[in-house]
């Protein structure tokens, strides 16, 4: 079964480690297995614990490194039990990691993901690539968002505009034009599940606010909404990017701080945060859009979707399984996708999207671990 791979990536939510064996020996890829595999609640304490840090870089992250790259090895083995082929079959992992922090603007741009790649290779006994964001910034990138390439790959149309959005912890969008061949563009938008997450987390004690029920409860806050809005991030021009160090609870109390306003308001706030900007990011670059796909956690948020539709009339919304794969897994083939063209010796990145000066392989290879002589 030539063409196969295997993706691992875990978002900034953190609500586990998606696993997908991806097929590209044909032009559509084929997804032939997934597996979710979460983090063991100890070691999910510990990288909420390592989220918080001012600095990661000054911490010795070495045993939580190694711990991540022990689950996402699992990961890697039970899909690999569920699509009933062997560790030889397979030409390579892509491991995304877990991102601790993402600082492309800082004065030395970096951003750091664990999840120990030798770790996954000596486990799986196979090929893993890994690190994929580095190279873009050493070229002058923000490092982020890599799956534009990916989503340029599967679901460009050479009559139709679309945008395609993801929805994790942080909404991202890919703006394709008729044509695989044309200049295409992509940027976080901002927040899309994290805010609303923590706050569901702190008031009602769930991981999540399960369909937007809370949400679509409550009512907007409109003045709270537009001082949201005026958020310096959201009028940065592209190329840019974000992450859970700058949305944040701290980043939520600047807002609430004297307002008055219910628990449940103020997730109802959240929720209509999340969908207006991610319209306002597509009236804004991508005008003559007629199709968006969504994929990512977020499309089971039923009230974020009514929010999205009512915020982008005349725009035609589906799932990313209108085009063939199911949204829940397009970041994990995305990252197969990636390590895929990292094996073949292409480029990962698309400059236009990232701000890098160049196009460049992505990730670092490690070979699996050579067996031992009986």
């Amino acid at each position: 079964m030539a063409g196969l791979f295997i993706g691992l990536m875990s978002g900034t939510s953190m609500d586990g480690i998606d696993a997908a064996l991806v097929d590209f020996s044909s032009r559509q890829p084929a997804i032939l297995a997934t597996h979710n595999h979460r983090y063991p609640a100890a070691l999910h304490q510990q990288l909420e614990d390592v989220l918080k840090l001012e600095n990661p870089l000054d911490t010795d992250l070495t045993m939580i490194n190694t711990a991540v790259g022990e689950v996402f090895s699992a990961a890697a083995n039970e899909l690999l039990t569920r699509a009933g082929i062997t560790a030889e079959q397979v030409t390579a992992i892509g491991s995304h990691g877990q991102t601790i922090r993402h600082e492309p603007d800082a004065a030395t741009p970096y951003s750091l993901q664990i999840g120990n790649p030798n770790v996954i290779a000596r486990n799986t006994s196979m090929d893993v690539v890994a690190d994929f964001r580095r190279a873009d910034i050493d070229a002058g990138g923000q490092g982020a968002p890599l799956v534009p390439a990916f989503h340029q790959a599967v679901f460009a149309d050479d009559s139709e505009d679309r945008v395609i959005l993801n929805i994790g912890g942080i909404a991202n969008i890919t703006i394709l034009t008729p044509g695989n061949n044309t200049a295409i563009s992509g940027f976080d938008t901002g927040p899309g599940n994290t805010l609303m997450d923590n706050w569901a987390q702190t008031h009602l004690q769930t991981r999540m606010d399960n369909n937007g029920d809370w949400a679509a409860a409550g009512q907007v806050e409109i003045e709270l909404l537009e001082q949201m809005l005026t958020d310096a991030y959201f009028q940065t021009v592209p190329p840019k990017s974000t992450g859970r160090e700058y949305f944040n609870s701290d980043w939520l109390s600047r807002y609430i701080t004297d307002c008055r306003a219910t628990a449940n308001t103020i997730q109802a706030t959240l929720c209509e945060l999340t969908a207006r900007t991610v319209a306002t990011a597509i009236q804004t670059h991508a005008g003559n859009t007629k199709r968006l796909l969504v994929c990512g956690g977020g499309v089971h948020n039923v009230q974020l979707m009514k929010r999205l539709a009512a915020s982008l009339p005349g725009v035609m919304i589906d799932t990313t399984a209108a085009c063939g794969i199911h949204p829940d897994w397009v970041e994990a083939a995305a990252f197969a996708w990636l390590a895929k063209q990292r094996v073949e010796g292409k480029p990962g990145n698309i400059p236009a999207v990232t701000g890098a000066n160049q196009a460049v392989q992505l990730g670092r290879l490690v070979r699996k671990q050579p067996e031992t002589a009986v």
